[in-house]
């Protein structure tokens, strides 16, 4: 997907735990723009950064060297300009839908009236109406999950941040999610960067998948995906799509293991 100036900004990224003999290297210079409104779905071998790279963006961890930009600007710690969902859904149990929902909003010192408006705007989009004044020991957890996207929605951010949102949840549920993710893409083309073990997830979200190799951490290919949006069953059950995503399996799983070899 074209764009003039990258929203995300990985230049030669690099991330080092530890000292000396315990040193582990979980990202090796990382170079990598993703597009303004672009879907990028990540994908690689258990230890090959995934995870590593999101939190970077995020600001929850530093970069050892080089530098990752958001619009520009480099990152030194956690902003509203991204929104971040992990695959534990982070509700406060003690607090409604809503409540969940307009939390950010009220840290930004938005009023009640605009904070409630927010608020339903956003539980309407991904379906939880009805159920804005339960708790969340109450929802199922594609429910509680949907709440969580849209708690990150609601404040704004320019990026969307995603390490597995859906790893927990049956089959079912777990495409559901997609389908009601890319329409919520489709009303405001927010950018998102969404992490994943599951190929099929990963070329059905995506314009571009990035696959990262383990050991250490490193960009192995980027593979554009070739699909029309909206997408549908139809495209999922495609020869197109099948072509696609049997590329990204030979290069997570095959390539990978051969390098490993």
């Amino acid at each position: 997907m074209a764009a003039t100036e990258p929203k995300v900004r990985f230049e030669k990224v690099t991330k080092v735990f530890g000292d000396g003999e315990s040193a582990f290297t979980a990202l090796q210079a990382l170079d990598l723009d993703i597009g303004d409104g672009e879907i990028v779905t990540v994908v690689g071998p258990s230890g090959c950064g995934k995870s590593t790279a999101m939190n970077i963006v995020a600001g929850l961890q530093d970069v050892t060297s080089g530098r990752c930009l958001v619009n520009g600007v480099e990152v030194h710690g956690p902003g509203p300009d991204r929104g971040v969902i992990f695959q534990q859904y982070a509700l406060f149990p003690w607090l409604t839908v809503r409540k969940n929902v307009e939390f950010g909003l009220k840290l930004q010192g938005m009023n009640s009236v605009e904070r409630r408006k927010r608020a339903e705007h956003y539980i309407g989009l991904v379906g939880l109406s009805d159920f804005a004044d339960a708790l969340p020991k109450t929802l199922s957890g594609g429910m509680k999950q949907r709440c969580a996207i849209a708690r990150a929605y609601a404040v704004n951010p320019n990026v969307l941040l995603m390490d597995e949102p859906f790893g927990a949840l049956d089959a079912l549920t777990r495409v559901r999610l997609q389908d009601q993710l890319l329409e919520t893409w489709s009303r405001d083309k927010r950018t998102i960067m969404f992490i994943t073990h599951d190929v099929d997830e990963a070329v059905y979200l995506a314009h571009r998948v990035v696959v990262l190799a383990a050991r250490p951490g490193r960009l192995q290919e980027i593979i554009e995906v070739d699909l029309p949006f909206p997408r549908n069953d139809e495209i999922r059950l495609s020869q197109k799509f099948t072509e696609i995503r049997n590329r990204v399996w030979h290069a997570v799983y095959t390539r990978s293991s051969e390098q490993t070899a």
